[in-house]
């Protein structure tokens, strides 16, 4: 093992009369082969693996005869070094206090239709293939890169500025200020046509040299089964029904993946990739996990499932989060919404994709809200923002056809003859592809 070791025997925090302590040793970080995990300063504190344990085992009696209890711990597998120097972390304004909103009924705010014909914004398309073997009904559709604003409707509603930087993805108009009834009466579409006003963001992707990332294009795809599948019915006689599906109701926001208040884990699944000719796709907790599997000239996924249960009640909650949940398999193994939460609406996951270029260094690259927590690894703080605000007619049509008839739609494609177009000047990837940061 490189480098000096020094021993520091601390023992165990709220235990004043026990006698077991950490055994730690100072390294270089160019052997991380020695660490549990990895530190972005040049010299770290780490605990020692089983492995060293031979070559420290002067230190280990000295740590006995001090009057400490020694103890193995389990190796796991560590972590790739994260080189990016650690900073102080950014305090976020705190989030003012909110009420929750109840819902109207099941189908949420009062529909709002569109202000302009719809069928100009629709193109003829065949009938989609059905989604089987698979069990539920699928409706995808391709978003490209919107406005980039330190706002946050949801969290800082009316308080332009006082979020981390967001890259939104749908309704063009979304802002600080962005209500249903604004989403709905205004704005250009992102994600395809206007018919899609909805709003969804994400914190930005930085390239650690100042400027902003902008993704080529984002995936987002909803699922969920179809009404007249038993197990779309807590009334149905079958015991493994998951829930009472509905759609989604107008108006309903949340927040998923990483909870910035809080800092607790995750919602959601949220994970890294790779893709294109020499990457190595996978899951990858953090963008510090996907360095030495993205390659230059392919492409860097970032990916995080939306929650698919809804209480029923109420719209929004105090903490954008309680009033949605994620169906698991609980103590009964059987796959089920919470009870709390007894309604199935359409879960979508988000996908977007980053081109990594020639000098880009993916060691530098993170998210914008990672400088609220320096000292987690980079892209830990991925987290992502929706605001439904589709056209009411529309919304139905893709929740008829593509999920109720359990068809497998795609590019828009509404399962009924027709598909959204897509607007004009769409391109598969950004440009510019970065901007100076604002």
């Amino acid at each position: 093992m490189r480098g000096r070791h020094r021993l520091v025997v601390k023992r165990s925090d709220n235990r004043p009369q026990s006698n077991e302590c950490l055994l730690r040793v100072t390294f270089r970080s160019e052997s991380p082969q020695v660490a549990q995990r990895s530190t972005s300063r040049p010299w770290g504190v780490v605990k020692i693996l089983n492995r060293n344990a031979k070559a420290l085992a002067p230190l280990i009696l000295f740590a006995i005869l001090s009057g400490c209890k020694v103890t193995k711990e389990k190796s796991v597998k560590s972590e790739p070094t994260d080189p990016t120097p650690t900073a102080p972390a950014v305090t976020p304004a705190p989030p003012p206090a909110t009420t929750a909103a109840p819902s109207p009924s099941l189908f949420g705010e009062v529909a709002i239709a569109s202000e302009f014909d719809i069928n100009s914004e629709l193109i003829s398309a065949p009938i989609p293939a059905s989604a089987a073997p698979d069990v539920v009904g699928a409706f995808r559709f391709i978003c490209t890169a919107g406005q980039l604003l330190k706002d946050d409707p949801i969290v800082y509603p009316g308080q332009a500025g006082k979020s981390h930087l967001h890259q939104f993805y749908g309704n063009t108009g979304a802002n600080a200020s962005s209500t249903y009834s604004s989403l709905r009466k205004g704005g250009q579409s992102t994600c395809m046509s206007p018919l899609n006003r909805s709003a969804y963001w994400m914190p930005a992707m930085m390239d650690g040299k100042g400027n902003v990332v902008r993704p080529d294009h984002i995936q987002i795809y909803y699922k969920r089964r179809p009404q007249s599948d038993p197990k779309c019915s807590l009334t149905s006689g079958d015991a493994k029904a998951e829930g009472n599906c509905v759609d989604l109701p107008n108006g309903l926001k949340f927040v998923f993946g990483y909870d910035m208040v809080t800092n607790k884990t995750p919602t959601g699944a949220t994970y890294f990739n790779c893709k294109g000719t020499g990457a190595t796709a996978g899951h990858y907790s953090t963008i510090a996990a996907a360095v030495g599997n993205c390659v230059s000239g392919g492409q860097l996924g970032a990916v995080i499932k939306a929650p698919g249960c809804w209480d029923g009640k109420i719209l929004d909650s105090p903490n954008h989060r309680d009033h949605v949940a994620y169906a698991d398999y609980g103590s009964t193994g059987v796959f089920r919404c919470p009870s709390t939460h007894p309604y199935v609406i359409p879960g979508f996951t988000l996908q977007a994709w980053y081109t990594i270029a020639p000098g880009d260094d993916l060691k530098l690259w993170k998210l914008s809200s990672d400088d609220m927590r320096p000292d987690l690894p980079r892209g830990s703080t991925f987290h992502a923002d929706f605001f439904m605000a589709w056209d009411p007619t529309i919304a139905k049509m893709w929740h008829d056809n593509c999920i109720n008839k359990m068809l497998n739609c795609s590019a828009g494609v509404l399962g009924n003859g027709k598909m959204m177009k897509q607007f004009a000047g769409f391109e598969w990837y950004a440009s510019p592809r970065l901007v100076a940061a604002p």
